[in-house]
C-alpha cells in the first residue's frame, strides 16, 4: 500500500509538474537547469565569432555596436535580408510569431478559452482574408517576393537551430513551441500594423447619434471642419490645376438601424507626429527631420533598430519584427518618417439576406450569392470552436445573429481598403534604396493602408509629405454612417487617382509637419471627412517653427519633449473665471489656488496637470452623461467641439444633469466636476502619495503578456499626455524618437522605451527606457564601411554553409 500510494504521488507530481494548469507553466519544464527558465539568462552570443548558415551565397559581416544594434553589411539583397530575418529572430522571435497569431485569431491556441471572443472577431475583421490579398500582390513583384522569402527562410534557419532550452522565456511560460515562419506571417504582421492604424471608425455610433438626436446637432459636434485648422498640408497649395471628378450625393435612405454592440478598437490616440525643416531654416544649411510613432508603450518593443547595407545601399533605422527593410529611418541619400493619416477607408454596409442560412443577400433589386468561410479556432484545452463568416461584394459580414447582432436575416458587413491587398512590403524596400525626390515618391505608390502621411527630406535640400493610400472618391457625407448595402448607389464610386492624394513638395514656409491632425482645408476638391482629427499638438508644432528663422537639433529635442498642454490653456481660463468659489471647502479652495497657477506644461513635479487631469476626467463624462445613458454604442463628441461647446454654448441642453432635476449649465458642471475631482485625488493621495504628474499619471511599458509585473517597467519619471506633443499616457506614447540632419553621411539620433534584446534576463532587454523617459537619445553609428573598428561590442561573420 505504502508503496502503491508512493507511485500514485509521483505520477501526480510528475503529471503537475509538466503540465500547464491554467494560467501557471509546468513548472517542471519550467524550471528545469537544462532546458526551463535558467537557460534564458545568457549572454547575447557575443562569444560567436563565425557561423555556418544554410542559404547564403556570399559572406556578411555584422557588428553589433554597444547598444546590441546590429550592423549588416551584405554583398547582395537577397542575403541581406535573409540575415536580417536570420537576427531579428534571434532577438524577437517570440514576439514576431505572438503578433502575428493575435492578426490572425490564433491566441485561444495559446491561452485557451479567454481568447475565444478575441479570436473571433479578428477573424470576422477579415484579417486573414486582407493578409491572403496582400501576399497575392507580393507575388505579383518577383523581387518582392524573392526578398520576403529569403527574409522567412532567414527566420526559419535561426528557428531549425534551436533546441528547447533556447526556446525565448515566454514559449517555456505559456508551453509551447514556435513554429515555421511562413509569408503569410509576414503578411498578417503588416494586417496587424493596418488594423492598429485604421481600425477607429466609428460610423455605427454616427448613425445611431444621427438617428437619435438628428443631423443639425449631429453637424454641431462631429463636423467635418473646425472653427481652427492648421492642416498637414499647408493652405498655401493650389489644387486648381487637377481635373477633379466629383459624385453627387445620391437621394436616397440611409439604415434606421439601432447598435448596441461592437468590436473592440486600437487606442483613439495611436497617432505620430513628424517634420522637417527646409536648408533655409537650419542652422547648417542641412534639412533636418523628426518622426515619433504614438503607440502602445510594450516590451519587447514595437521597434527593431538596425542598419542594413550592400553595396549598392546603406540604410538604418528601425523595423517592425516580422517584416524586412527599415520602416522609418535614413540612407545616404533620403531620409523618411510616418504618422497616421487617420483617413476613412473603413465603411460599414447593411446586409439583408434572403434566407436564415445567409446563403444569399438583396443586392439592386435581386438577390446575389454570399460566400462563406468556416472559421476554424482551436482553443487549448478546450474543444475546437467554429466560426462560420459570410462574405459579400463588399467584404465580411463581422456582425450578425450569432456575433453582436440581433437579428437571423441581418448583418453588417466592413468595406476596408485593408482587405484589397496591397505590396505595403515593396514600398519600404524602395524607400530603403531611394536616392532622390523622384524615387520616395515612387516608391510611395505601392502603399494600399494603412493612410499614412509620409514626410522626406534629402542631401539634395528638398523636403516633401505626400498623404499616401488608397482613397475611396466619396460623394459628401458617404462613409460616416452605416450605408444600405443592397442601394448600387452607396458602393465606392472608384478611388482618388494616386497623383490627386494631398502632396507638397519644399513649401514657402519652408517646412513641414503631421500629428494626425486633418490633411487638408477645405479647398481640396475631394471629400474628406473628418473621423476626429487632432487639434492641438499640430498647433503647438506649427506655431513653434513660424517662432523663428533657425532650428538646431536642440530645438528639435526641446519639441520632442514639449510638455506644453494647449488643451487645458484653451479652456482652463474659462473654467477658472466661471467657477464659484465661495462653494468650495478649505480642502478644494487650495487645490483650486493650486491649479489657478499652473503654467500649462506638464512637467513631473507639478501638481497643476494631475488637478486638471482628474477634473477634465470627470467633466467630459458628466457633459456626455445623455450619451452614457443611452443603451446604443455612441461615441463621445471631439474634444476640441466638447470644448468649444463649454465655452460658446454654455445653456446648451446637453449640459442637464440627466440624474438631477435642476437643469444645469456649464458653470454648475465646472463646479460639481471640480468637487468630485478632488475627492478622487485625496482618495488617490491616502492610496499612493504625491499626486505630482509623474507620481499620477504613472508611466509604464508593459509586457505583451498583459503586463507581466516581471517583464515590466512601472512609475517612469516622465510628462506629456493625450493631445500634447510629448504624447506619452500611462502605457502609450512616443515608440520611436528620430532626429536626423541630412549631411553626408547624415547624423541621426534615436531612442525607443524598451531595448534591443526580447529576452526579459538581458540588460539589454530595457536599457533604452531610462534614457527614453529623460528625454535623451542615443547617438546612432551610421557605419559607412564594414572595415569600421570602433564602437564595435562585438563582430559575427556568417558564412554560407556548404
Amino acid at each position: 500500500m505504502k508503496f502503491l500510494l508512493s507511485l500514485l504521488l509521483t505520477a501526480i507530481v510528475f503529471y503537475g509538474l509538466n503540465s500547464k494548469l491554467g494560467s501557471i507553466p509546468p513548472l517542471g519544464k519550467f524550471l528545469d537547469p537544462i532546458h526551463g527558465i535558467w537557460q534564458n539568462d545568457k549572454t547575447e552570443g557575443q562569444n560567436v565569432e563565425a557561423l555556418a548558415i544554410t542559404g547564403l551565397k556570399e559572406e556578411i559581416t555584422v557588428h553589433y555596436d554597444k547598444h546590441l544594434i546590429p550592423h549588416i553589411f551584405a554583398q547582395n539583397d537577397a542575403d541581406l535580408y535573409f540575415a536580417q530575418g536570420y537576427i531579428t529572430a534571434k532577438h524577437r522571435l517570440w514576439q514576431m510569431e505572438f503578433q502575428t497569431h493575435a492578426a490572425a485569431g490564433r491566441i485561444s491556441e495559446l491561452i485557451g478559452e479567454a481568447a475565444i471572443e478575441f479570436d473571433r472577431g479578428q477573424r470576422r475583421k477579415g484579417m486573414v482574408f486582407g493578409a491572403e490579398n496582400s501576399l497575392k500582390k507580393m507575388r505579383e513583384n518577383p523581387e518582392t517576393l524573392q526578398f520576403v522569402e529569403a527574409y522567412r527562410d532567414g527566420i526559419n534557419q535561426y528557428i531549425d537551430q534551436l533546441t528547447v532550452e533556447d526556446y525565448p522565456v515566454e514559449y517555456k511560460l505559456l508551453d509551447y513551441s514556435p513554429e515555421p515562419w511562413t509569408l503569410k506571417k509576414t503578411a498578417l504582421l503588416l494586417m496587424y500594423m493596418t488594423d492598429m492604424l485604421a481600425g477607429g471608425d466609428s460610423d455605427l455610433e454616427y448613425s445611431n447619434f444621427l438617428n437619435k438626436y438628428g443631423k443639425e446637432r449631429l453637424d454641431l459636434l462631429y463636423p467635418d471642419f473646425f472653427d481652427t485648422i492648421d492642416p498637414v498640408i499647408p493652405k498655401e497649395r493650389d489644387w486648381s490645376e487637377w481635373d477633379v471628378v466629383a459624385h453627387d450625393v445620391p437621394i436616397s435612405e440611409l439604415p434606421k438601424d439601432t447598435i448596441t454592440d461592437i468590436l473592440e478598437k486600437p487606442d483613439p490616440d495611436n497617432g505620430s507626429n513628424n517634420w522637417v525643416v527646409a536648408p533655409e531654416k537650419s542652422y547648417s544649411g542641412n534639412p533636418i527631420l523628426a518622426n515619433d510613432p504614438h503607440l502602445g508603450l510594450k516590451l519587447p518593443s514595437i521597434w527593431f533598430a538596425l542598419q542594413l547595407a550592400t553595396p549598392e545601399k546603406n540604410t538604418f533605422g528601425v523595423s517592425l519584427p516580422g517584416a524586412l527593410g527599415i520602416i522609418i529611418g535614413f540612407n545616404n541619400d533620403i531620409s523618411w518618417g510616418l504618422t497616421n493619416a487617420t483617413r476613412d477607408v473603413r465603411d460599414w454596409y447593411k446586409i439583408e439576406f434572403t434566407d436564415d442560412q445567409r446563403t444569399a443577400y438583396r443586392y439592386d433589386g435581386e438577390s446575389r450569392n454570399a460566400t462563406k468561410r468556416i472559421e476554424e479556432i482551436k482553443v487549448r484545452n478546450g474543444k475546437t470552436v467554429y466560426d462560420t463568416v459570410v462574405y459579400t461584394h463588399h467584404g465580411p459580414v463581422s456582425y450578425d445573429a450569432s456575433f453582436k447582432g440581433n437579428d437571423q436575416k441581418i448583418g453588417y458587413a466592413m468595406k476596408w481598403t485593408g482587405h484589397l491587398g496591397g505590396n505595403n512590403q515593396r514600398t519600404f524596400l524602395e524607400l530603403n534604396k531611394a536616392k532622390n525626390y523622384d524615387e520616395y515618391a515612387k516608391a510611395l505608390k505601392y502603399h494600399v493602408a494603412p493612410a499614412q502621411n509620409f514626410i522626406f527630406s534629402s542631401t539634395e535640400g528638398d523636403i516633401a509629405l505626400w498623404i499616401q493610400g488608397t482613397f475611396p472618391n466619396k460623394w459628401e457625407g458617404q462613409g460616416k454612417f452605416l450605408m444600405d448595402g443592397s442601394n448600387p448607389n452607396h458602393e465606392w464610386k472608384g478611388f482618388i487617382p494616386q497623383e490627386h492624394n494631398a502632396h507638397i513638395k519644399n513649401p514657402e514656409q519652408a517646412f513641414l509637419s503631421s500629428a494626425n491632425q486633418h490633411p487638408v482645408d477645405e479647398s481640396y476638391p475631394y471629400y474628406v471627412f473628418n473621423d476626429g482629427y487632432e487639434t492641438y499638438r499640430n498647433r503647438v508644432i506649427n506655431d513653434f517653427f513660424r517662432s523663428k528663422e533657425k532650428f538646431n537639433i536642440q530645438d528639435f529635442k526641446d519639441l520632442h519633449n514639449n510638455n506644453y498642454n494647449l488643451m487645458a490653456a484653451e479652456l482652463l481660463p474659462n473654467m477658472l473665471q466661471q467657477m464659484d468659489v465661495s462653494a468650495l471647502d478649505s480642502e478644494e479652495k487650495e487645490l483650486f489656488d493650486q491649479v489657478k497657477t499652473w503654467d500649462y506644461f506638464n512637467d513631473i513635479e507639478k501638481i497643476g496637470p494631475s488637478i486638471w487631469e482628474a477634473w477634465w476626467s470627470e467633466l467630459a463624462p458628466l457633459t456626455w452623461d445623455e450619451l452614457e445613458a443611452e443603451e446604443l454604442v455612441l461615441d463621445y463628441p471631439f474634444k476640441y467641439q466638447t470644448i468649444y461647446l463649454l465655452k460658446n454654448n454654455p445653456d446648451d441642453e446637453f449640459m442637464d444633469v440627466v440624474a438631477t432635476p435642476e437643469k444645469e449649465t456649464a458653470k454648475d458642471l465646472f463646479l460639481i466636476s471640480f468637487k468630485e475631482a478632488v475627492k478622487n485625488l485625496k482618495a488617490w493621495k491616502i492610496e499612493n502619495g504625491d499626486y505630482n504628474w509623474g507620481e499620477y499619471k504613472a508611466t509604464y511599458v508593459g509586457h505583451l503578456l498583459q503586463a507581466l509585473p516581471a517583464f515590466s517597467r512601472f512609475n517612469l519619471p516622465i510628462g506629456g499626455n493625450g493631445s500634447i506633443v510629448n504624447a506619452t499616457k500611462k502605457d502609450h506614447g512616443p515608440s520611436w524618437r528620430m532626429i536626423v540632419e541630412m549631411s553626408s553621411p547624415p547624423k541621426a539620433l534615436g531612442v525607443y522605451p524598451g531595448g534591443q534584446s526580447g529576452n526579459p534576463g538581458s540588460k539589454y532587454y530595457d536599457n533604452f527606457i531610462d534614457i527614453w523617459a529623460a528625454g535623451d537619445y542615443l547617438e546612432l553609428d551610421f557605419m559607412q564601411d564594414k572595415n569600421q573598428t570602433e564602437n564595435i561590442l562585438f563582430s559575427q561573420t556568417l558564412n554560407p554553409k556548404p
